[in-house]
């Protein structure tokens, strides 16, 4: 169905925000009491420190950013409206009952409590510049859930409404990047694939050409996704390999590869996300 809905210009078009395409959230449930996680792209930092009580984000956590954004770049606002916490399960294929309704709750107080640094430095004239933000999620969050699918109201009109903090928005306004929603409902089972995805999707549109990335050391792919460091780079080329292999049956025409020497990922222009989709 994704692949068929590219080729027909049909996608559901969903949008994800810079810092968590540049560097990923963790993948697994980090171990008890680490409260502070940090990925680097290049120029890029991000960190995220944890709530103490509810921890770090992780993953199908990622999921909720996702839904954030779409749901301001369509609505053009940081308050976002939508009928009931049903919506954003079924956005993303997640079964509905009282026990993912569970789930999702922990992921917002996860994502909530969360603070996130994200940063640039440069080096110009032998002087480090410093580009950063420091901002939460979200200022407020009001979500219901209903057993009952034809209930999208709660008496009295209330509706389920999350006010995004002025960073967040402001930077999802400056620097929304288009996803894929099918593809992301059909790896939101694997989160590192659906990494790779959605930064795949990215890289190979900025693309001028064909291009390598190193896979190892300070500016590698290891050190850009959510992934956990991996002590030997034979364990990450194979779980790359495999995170390659759900990425291409969403999207054939990727052009990405690991090379010969395993040490680079080669990729070129090409478009995951159809320049023509509409997010409506």
């Amino acid at each position: 169905m994704v692949r068929q809905k590219r080729e027909s210009e049909a996608q559901n078009l969903g949008f994800s925000s810079r810092p968590f395409v540049l560097c990923g959230l963790p993948v697994k449930r980090p171990p008890a009491g680490c409260l502070l996680h940090e990925r680097r792209n290049g120029r890029f930092v991000l960190q995220v420190t944890g709530h103490p009580s509810y921890g770090l984000p992780w993953g199908q956590d990622r999921l909720v950013p996702i839904f954030l954004a779409t749901m301001a770049v369509r609505q053009k606002s940081a308050r976002i409206t939508f009928n009931s916490a049903a919506e954003m399960l079924d956005t993303f294929g997640i079964q509905q009952g009282g026990s993912q309704y569970r789930r999702l709750v922990a992921s917002f107080q996860r994502i909530f409590g969360a603070t996130i640094f994200f940063g640039t430095d440069i080096q110009r004239d032998r002087a480090a510049v410093v580009h950063c933000a420091r901002f939460n999620f979200m200022t407020e969050a009001r979500i219901w859930y209903s057993r009952d699918l034809e209930q999208t109201l709660l008496p009295g009109d209330c509706q389920n409404v999350i006010v995004l903090s002025e960073e967040f928005y402001r930077e999802i306004s400056s620097h929304p990047i288009p996803t894929d929603l099918e593809a992301a409902k059909a790896l939101s089972a694997s989160p590192a694939a659906l990494d790779l995805f959605t930064w795949l999707s990215y890289r190979c549109f900025t693309a001028r050409g064909r291009e390598r990335v190193p896979l190892f050391g300070e500016f590698g792919l290891v050190s850009q996704l959510g992934s956990a460091d991996y002590a030997r780079p034979r364990k990450f080329r194979e779980k790359l390999e495999g995170w390659l292999k759900l990425v291409r049956a969403m999207w054939p025409e990727c052009p990405a590869h690991v090379d010969q020497d395993g040490l680079m990922m080669v990729l070129d222009r090409s478009f995951a996300v159809l320049p023509t989709s509409k997010s409506d």
